[in-house]
């Protein structure tokens, strides 16, 4: 399986890390579902989620059977799988929001897969700079894998808070970008508290990679956020922010602000 190279679009994720770094700032990622609520307030969203501070943008492809994701991000894709949204539909959401900062495609591999061979070239082209595959575990396809890690896109690898080290190490080698650390068992969602053993997973992980490190799953608060990015390079908020689109983008422009304070110290 061949290590993923570097390119014009996806660097800009580095770069984008590289920036943060010397400013000694943490990454703020934000999820949400292309289509949701609806398109128009879809690409409302986007702007708010740059004008809150988000670094990074995760954007959900809909999919009909989200089995990582918990009951707000599963409403929201089925929401915007109503609504007509395809593979093509989220490229061409990409390209109208004109975002600054990167954008990462967030899918399951059956919609890249059935947007043909060349569904990452027409992605980077549209503007995004990396992709996330959440069922496809290192070793599990390599010619898969090593079609997305070839392509012009980051490819951005899920570590398990219960992965070995060793495991740990080969998953970091084969993605780019930064690693996205699940911070718990389960399915994405709303918690009160992180894991006890958040600290020592994150040790560990980072002893096996360079790669900037954040953590997701069930951050959703800026008290969280702070916590969290005082152990990591980042942090990931989804569903929080899925559910703040639902009231409008003066909710996500707000929540987006709030954590971007709480992660800068403020």
């Amino acid at each position: 399986m061949a290590s993923p190279r570097a390119t014009t679009s996806s660097n800009a994720i580095s770069r984008r890390f590289d920036a943060l770094r010397k400013e000694s700032r943490r990454a703020l990622v934000c999820y949400v579902t292309a289509g949701h609520p609806d398109l128009a307030r879809s690409l409302d969203t986007l702007q708010a989620l740059q004008e809150g501070g988000a670094d990074i943008v995760e954007l959900g492809v809909p999919f009909s059977d989200p089995i990582a994701d918990g009951p707000i991000i599963q409403a929201s894709s089925q929401r915007a799988l109503e609504n007509g949204v395809t593979y093509e539909g989220v490229l061409d959401l990409v390209e109208s929001a004109h975002l600054t900062v990167p954008v990462v495609l967030f899918s399951y591999l059956n919609p890249v897969l059935a947007a043909g061979p060349n569904a990452l070239t027409r992605a980077s082209e549209a503007g995004a700079s990396g992709i996330l595959i959440t069922d496809i575990p290192v070793g599990a396809d390599p010619q898969r894998e090593e079609w997305l890690g070839n392509s012009p896109l980051a490819f951005i690898r899920l570590v398990a808070p219960t992965t070995p080290r060793e495991r740990m190490a080969e998953i970091a080698r084969h993605g780019s970008g930064f690693v996205y650390l699940i911070s718990r068992l389960g399915v994405t969602g709303l918690q009160e508290h992180t894991a006890a053993s958040l600290p020592e997973t994150i040790s560990r992980l980072r002893s096996t990679t360079s790669l900037p490190i954040c953590v997701g799953f069930g951050i959703s608060t800026p008290a969280q956020a702070r916590a969290v990015g005082e152990l990591a390079d980042g942090v990931v908020v989804g569903s929080a922010i899925v559910r703040a689109a639902e009231e409008g983008t003066d909710a996500v422009l707000r929540l987006t602000r709030s954590l971007r304070e709480a992660l800068d110290g403020r």
